[in-house]
């Protein structure tokens, strides 16, 4: 470990996201006596803590002398204080790179060798390079059954796991998603657990999507528990509905999740190790999965749907998991809102029985929450679904939810966009298509999720007679200029809606 005269730690304020960085300036005589060069990796003592990150160097003005540069990321998993001192060394040998080279050359990897690979890039000992390396090798349909079982055993095993003695059965379940507004999980964890089943539904926050639950339920209560208080909230409720980052479970997927979003690679095998490495954690035991399959959705065939439910099927059997995948129309949005605020809309609109609720969100709900009871009960799912719709007609689900969300810290308002526009047909016709990605994108170019209150309110859904000039959604945004760049997006893209009877199909002017 070099200690040839002191580094300072020096917050940069530089996002990098999970990706640690350091910045040591060009002059500096650490980095000149030990040959450490732009993109170098290092290692990084500090508090008891180690870790390897990149280092980037700057110009003599941007850092003061003797300094050493942190990003948030490193800046917060070291735990820092301004101008602490920190050791600087060579990065030692990480022997699962052979490992990863062996994969890269086409290799089946036996489960030591995906424990070694999981186990150090949870340390991050690997790069950003080096997991792109894993992820590109792994796709394709180049992890094997057997990998897929070992990977998700492994992710597993890296975080902290929940478990629940006391239940012989815990339930979850889980969407393959590509599908805006379709937040249907508060829903349905509050009819099942109302019914009794007990469900530790943790989620992510969007990586591409304008929301996912976590963003959903973040505006509605405190979904950033620590462990012993989400033991709390189960132990109270049956239930919970929170952010799965702060408890640290299969912590190791956000990693791989962020690199597979920037490839904009999908590999079957880490979909399905990604998903039930997250439920092992949790202690689930019984999991349901959702598959909206259209040509604009995640899963764009039954073909591939069915691929995909044999893999969570064969996987699950060799964990000891019992799965169910349910295949669902995935050609249009679910609900209104698209976005944090405006799915949390319809979802208290829903448990509220309200008479503007989206029947298309009610009725995906109750089936989800039905194929749960049933496997839960083994009552037929015609039976079992009328069960849940009465559970959530009778005000029953309303109350469980609030209940969990008081367990979990109280029941927010929902946040307004401070500015709107309505989108408009260019022409009269039949709604006969919506492309759900852009759509999606749509609502994050307004905002989505960072602005919770960004997002989209949907007037017309496929199937509708539409008239010349009707409104098909409000855009709504937190400031002027995220609601023009949106509704300059939506003019540039006019086939998003799909209306027959026109020469140019799309849409609309916003007002």
């Amino acid at each position: 470990m070099s200690r040839a005269m002191p580094l300072y730690a020096y917050k940069m304020g530089i996002d990098t996201h999970q990706e640690p960085l350091v910045y040591m300036r060009a002059d500096c005589a650490i980095c000149r006596a030990e040959g450490y060069t732009a993109n170098t990796r290092l290692q990084i003592n500090a508090n008891s803590h180690t870790l390897i990150a990149t280092l980037n160097t700057v110009a003599e003005e941007i850092l003061p002398h003797g300094s050493i540069g942190f990003s948030d990321s490193a800046w917060a998993f070291l735990s820092l204080t301004h101008g602490q001192s920190v050791t600087v060394g060579h990065v030692p040998q990480v022997h699962s790179l052979s490992a990863l080279r062996k994969k890269i050359y086409g290799h089946s990897l036996e489960a030591d060798e995906i424990n070694s690979i999981i186990r150090d890039i949870n340390l991050r000992l690997y790069s950003d390079i080096e997991i792109a390396g894993f992820i590109s090798a792994c796709a394709g349909g180049r992890l094997t059954a057997s990998e897929t079982t070992a990977l998700t055993r492994a992710m597993a095993q890296v975080g902290n796991q929940l478990h629940w003695p006391e239940h012989e059965r815990v339930f979850d379940k889980h969407c393959i998603g590509g599908l805006p507004g379709n937040r249907t999980t508060p829903i349905v964890v509050s009819i099942v657990s109302a019914a009794g089943l007990i469900i530790p539904k943790t989620s992510s926050r969007a990586i591409t999507s304008p929301a996912g639950t976590a963003d959903t339920m973040a505006v509605l209560t405190n979904v950033d528990l620590p462990l012993d208080q989400l033991r709390s909230v189960i132990t109270r409720t049956g239930a919970c509905l929170i952010a799965g980052g702060e408890v640290g479970l299969s912590p190791t997927d956000d990693f791989l999740i962020r690199i597979e979003r920037a490839l904009d690679l999908d590999s079957e095998g880490q979909l399905v190790a990604s998903v039930l490495s997250k439920k092992m954690a949790a202690g689930s035991t019984h999991i349901l999965i959702d598959m909206p399959v259209g040509k604009t959705a995640k899963v764009r065939s039954q073909e591939q749907a069915d691929v995909l439910a044999e893999l969570f099927q064969n996987v699950a059997e060799a964990l000891g998991l019992t799965v169910r995948c349910v295949m669902t129309d995935g050609t249009q949005a679910i609900g209104n809102g698209i976005g944090p605020a405006e799915e949390a809309r319809d979802v208290l609109s829903v448990l509220r029985n309200a008479r503007n609720a989206p029947p298309d969100l009610e009725n995906r709900a109750v089936y989800l929450a039905g194929q749960l009871l049933s496997m839960a009960t083994g009552a037929d799912e015609a039976e079992a679904m009328q069960q849940a719709r009465e559970i959530l007609r009778s005000g029953q689900a309303w109350t469980q939810f609030r209940s969990i969300c008081e367990a979990q810290g109280g029941l927010h308002e929902l946040p307004i966009a401070s500015h709107h526009t309505e989108l408009r047909s260019e022409c009269a016709g039949l709604l006969r298509s919506m492309d759900n990605r852009r759509l999606a994108h749509l609502a994050k170019v307004a905002g989505a999720p960072s602005s919770p209150e960004a997002g989209l309110r949907l007037q017309a859904k496929v199937g509708d007679r539409i008239e010349a000039r009707q409104p098909l959604a409000t855009l709504y945004a937190s400031t002027l200029g995220e609601l023009t760049y949106a509704r300059d997006y939506f003019h540039q893209n006019r086939d998003l809606f799909e209306i027959s009877g026109s020469a140019k199909p799309g849409v609309s002017k916003g007002r």
